[in-house]
């Protein structure tokens, strides 16, 4: 009896260890979530539902998205990191969480995760409503310089996109404003669509098509150089010089999971998104919007999280609005 109960469990004990690698090898044996930790019809979600198509197509299997938005990305990347660290769940985040422990939002951050694919880099507009009286970062600044608090930006919350351009400006210049917070850059366009707000610095990828359209004017990109999408829009460097050290800058899209999520499925979605990223269409689609893809994975996308980071964090602690020293958190200067 004894015998045959030991020869059971062996048995049982090696399907284990079969049964193992096998699921692994089949990966996605299910539909896979992906959370997009920004709301509907931003730059993220843009960029999440361009790309997936694509990635399902090299993974054959299916990604269903789930907008997840909330302070400041915090909920839709805790979201991820409290599932099962199996594969199954992705988080589409940007820049953001790489400032929340400056922020004093959340004490994790991207180096928490794995970064599977830090997809593309965008650039950065500053817009007004089309029939705003400010022409230029020129007129905006004066009206901010004679009646400080009183103008109205768009924001995300912060450590969002707009809070941290608004710091950055801060730190070369003075730009007092009253900022109201949004769940996304499209939330914030229709409340500039209704001339609820009179600015907003947005992610290209989500305002260049009402600029186009003339619904929106772009009073300056974030750049040290004119855009060929937008050749009209002046750079940031135009009318503050002096903002130049901080350039190139931008926001960043990455696709990541649980940091203890097995290597051969880390390795798996790598190479779907990889695959993703290269396709000539979703890099068709990246370029009209007027960013740039950069398809970093491994040792690459964590040393570009680390930078962007660093050139970040010390801007804020430039401009008085970090809320914890990078030099405290370990972050060094750029």
């Amino acid at each position: 009896m004894l015998k045959t109960l030991l020869a059971t469990l062996t048995f049982s004990a090696g399907a284990m260890l079969l049964a193992g690698p096998a699921q692994a090898a089949d990966y996605p044996q299910r539909n896979i979530e992906g959370i997009i930790q920004w709301g509907a019809g931003g730059a993220t979600d843009n960029v999440a539902r361009s790309l997936t198509p694509y990635v399902e197509e090299a993974l054959k299997g299916k990604v269903i998205l789930n907008n997840r938005p909330g302070g400041t990305g915090v909920i839709g990347m805790n979201t991820v990191m409290r599932k099962p660290a199996n594969g199954y769940t992705v988080l589409y985040g940007a820049e953001n969480p790489q400032l929340y422990p400056v922020m004093g939002l959340a004490d994790f951050d991207y180096s928490d995760m794995t970064p599977i694919n830090v997809i593309g880099q965008g650039m950065v507009v500053i817009a007004v409503p089309a029939d705003s009286p400010y022409n230029s970062m020129d007129d905006l600044l004066k009206a901010a310089h004679d009646k400080p608090g009183e103008l109205r930006m768009g924001g995300t919350g912060a450590g969002g996109l707009p809070s941290t351009v608004l710091a950055m400006i801060n730190s070369v210049d003075s730009l007092d404003v009253r900022s109201v917070t949004f769940g996304g850059d499209g939330p914030g366009i229709t409340a500039m669509l209704g001339n609820h707000i009179d600015f907003m610095p947005l992610s290209l990828a989500a305002a260049q098509e009402q600029i186009k359209a003339g619904r929106l004017k772009g009073l300056a990109v974030i750049s040290k150089e004119r855009l060929d999408v937008l050749p009209k829009v002046p750079t940031i460097t135009e009318a503050l010089p002096k903002i130049g050290s901080y350039m190139p800058w931008g926001p960043f899209w990455v696709v990541a999971v649980r940091k203890d999520t097995p290597d051969d499925i880390k390795a798996t979605l790598s190479k779907a998104y990889q695959a993703g990223v290269a396709n000539k269409d979703f890099q068709a689609f990246i370029q009209q919007n007027g960013a740039e893809t950069l398809n970093l994975t491994g040792q690459e996308a964590v040393d570009f999280l680390h930078h962007w980071q660093s050139v970040t964090a010390w801007a804020m602690q430039s401009a008085g609005t970090a809320k914890v020293s990078p030099e405290k958190l370990g972050i060094p200067k750029p």
